[in-house]
């Protein structure tokens, strides 16, 4: 009896700034994908030129190749997850919202990347309400770092039970659940938590390590 082995490799599209320093961002997100195995795909929303100590300028790509470039992804390959990083501009988030709806991908994730690293603003004022509005209720799972997170539930973060006061008010705001990224929090330990409505929170932990490289962490 034949056996069908045909193998097809997962794939996954990043929508994403381009970092040229080559730490975050798309290339950041190509890089994990190939190393997990799977075959990255990738829309750009805009161009930065930065490195390790910080972004020097942002060019927003314009809205007809940010949805040109998503589109032409979904109509060939058959896109198994989508990763949504920077997103400068409304305009590219509502590109997004629509394209979610148009093509249906069965697991999103969104990285409502904010600020960089070096304290460099990378949004809009307004695409953050466009975001919450938007994508929070569309996407699977929002992974928010500390400093985001504080932004956008509105309260400070000191400590893990605050990491959990503030993930309750991101899913009351229409989130499915919240990897609440504690990388910026002190202490012997780095925990990453996540919350979702229905199930007890997950804490992953690790020891801390002390190091000035933190860019794209």
């Amino acid at each position: 009896m034949k056996r069908n082995t045909m193998f097809r490799y997962p794939v996954a599209l990043t929508i994403a700034g381009s970092d040229s320093g080559g730490g975050a961002g798309i290339q950041a997100d190509l890089k994990t994908f190939s190393a997990l195995g799977v075959f990255g795909a990738s829309a750009i929303t805009s161009i930065t030129a930065q490195n390790t100590q910080g972004v020097r300028g942002i060019q927003a790509i314009s809205p007809e190749i940010v949805e040109g470039q998503i589109h032409a992804v979904f109509e060939d390959l058959t896109v198994d997850a989508v990763k949504i990083g920077m997103l400068h501009n409304r305009e590219a988030a509502r590109i997004v919202a629509r394209s979610i709806d148009r093509f249906s991908p069965s697991k999103i994730i969104l990285d409502p990347v904010m600020i960089s690293t070096s304290g460099s603003k990378l949004m809009e004022d307004e695409t953050i309400e466009v975001i919450v509005k938007e994508l929070f209720h569309r996407v699977t799972l929002i992974t928010p770092n500390i400093d985001e997170a504080a932004f956008l539930s509105g309260m400070p973060i000191r400590n893990e039970e605050e990491m959990e006061m503030a993930a309750q008010k991101l899913l009351a705001l229409g989130c499915r659940s919240v990897l609440m990224k504690g990388g910026h929090l002190e202490g012997k330990e780095m925990a990453d938590i996540l919350f979702t409505r229905d199930e007890a929170p997950l804490r992953l932990a690790v020891p801390t390590i002390h190091t000035l490289n933190t860019h794209g962490t």
